[in-house]
């Protein structure tokens, strides 16, 4: 195996530490901080520069914030000098990782997201059911409390089969250590864990669980294999041989990557059943969204009406929701909820709107 050596300084070159700020602030560029470190902004890239250079660099507090879309979670978020960082990092390092990658791990890749994973779930479904002529099964399995439980040991040691620049290892374990937090919070175990949030936490969540994507293509010879992040769904038409797979698939994570399965979200099911995976029930001929999904937008739109949220915001969120939700057969659904928004007294008049304002 290949290992790369002098890449840390190429993490400070001038031309990556500029790369970096401007995918840092990309989406964000109306951010009161954004415009406080543009400011200075040849100043602020100088000194971060300077202390990668001498090695004085280190991370900010994380703050943290509870959110609620589609489901409770803690997000953990870097100060913007410290997410320049993250990207100057990953530009040096995501190729020697990427290029290794199965083809069908879909998350936090260019190109690889949900509807990437849905179109090869319904491709394998046909092949492993002969075009849906007959029965076949589904391992569904989920990860528990994935991010919190990577181990920093094993995930240094999987980094350093690649990375053979000590000082690129020593900067990563500084972005993996725990941190002084808002409100005194600290993390429980301060060798395992990565903060939800962050760019580099999403790429090393993929390098983590690459190691299971090598057991189960490899080892296991699983022909149709997905993974999404801490998700994953196996089809095979002998129930039988999935069960014998969660077996050894659950020692693999215990024993090699110190993992567990999510007792209530990991089973095997008959595919005709409906299989949930990213965001959609899926059935040999339709697919349904989550109801879970339907509420959050429910709520969305209340807010909406409820003087919450901007119009202008809620067009971007409802647009961006009813191009996924299109992928289901949500027609109805999505006409139902067009109406209602429609009725709203704190929509524009139709006078009022640009032509590109309307709401799909």
């Amino acid at each position: 195996m290949m290992t790369y050596k002098n890449l840390y300084y190429k993490i400070y070159k001038w031309e990556n530490l500029f790369l970096a700020y401007k995918k840092a602030r990309k989406g964000k560029t109306k951010k009161p901080y954004i415009k406080e470190f543009e400011e200075n902004l040849t100043e602020n890239l100088q000194t971060l520069q300077f202390e990668l250079m001498t090695f004085t660099y280190k991370p900010k507090p994380l703050i943290h914030f509870i959110l609620r879309d589609p489901k409770t979670r803690k997000i953990s978020k870097s100060d913007f000098r410290d997410r320049v960082i993250h990207h100057a990092l990953i530009n040096v390092i995501e190729n020697i990782f990427e290029k290794s990658f199965i083809y069908d791990s879909c998350a936090n890749q260019i190109g690889k997201g949900n509807l990437f994973a849905i179109k090869r779930f319904e491709k394998f479904q046909r092949k492993v059911t002969n075009n849906l002529s007959s029965n076949a099964y589904c391992l569904k399995a989920d990860i528990k409390h994935y991010f919190q439980e990577v181990n920093h040991e094993i995930l240094l040691s999987i980094i350093s089969r690649k990375i053979g620049d000590e000082d690129v290892i020593r900067l990563i374990n500084q972005i993996l250590k725990p941190r002084e937090i808002s409100r005194g919070i600290t993390s429980k175990n301060p060798k395992k864990g990565m903060p939800l949030g962050n760019l580099t936490s999403q790429f090393f969540a993929n390098v983590y669980l690459n190691e299971l994507d090598y057991f189960v293509k490899h080892f296991l010879k699983a022909k149709y294999f997905i993974r999404y992040v801490d998700d994953f769904v196996i089809l095979h038409n002998s129930k039988t041989q999935l069960i014998e797979w969660k077996v050894k698939i659950e020692k693999f994570l215990n024993e090699k990557l110190k993992l567990k399965f999510h007792p209530d979200k990991s089973k095997i099911s008959p595919i005709s059943k409906g299989i949930d995976f990213v965001g959609f029930r899926n059935f040999y001929y339709f697919k349904l969204l989550r109801k879970r999904n339907i509420r959050n937008m429910q709520k969305k739109i209340t807010k909406f009406q409820d003087g919450e949220v901007p119009f202008g915001k809620f067009k971007e969120i409802f647009y961006g929701w009813t191009v996924y939700a299109r992928w289901a057969n949500s027609k109805n659904l999505i006409s139902s909820l067009s109406q209602k928004i429609q009725e709203s007294d704190k929509l524009p008049l139709k006078s009022q709107q640009p032509e590109d304002s309307r709401l799909p």
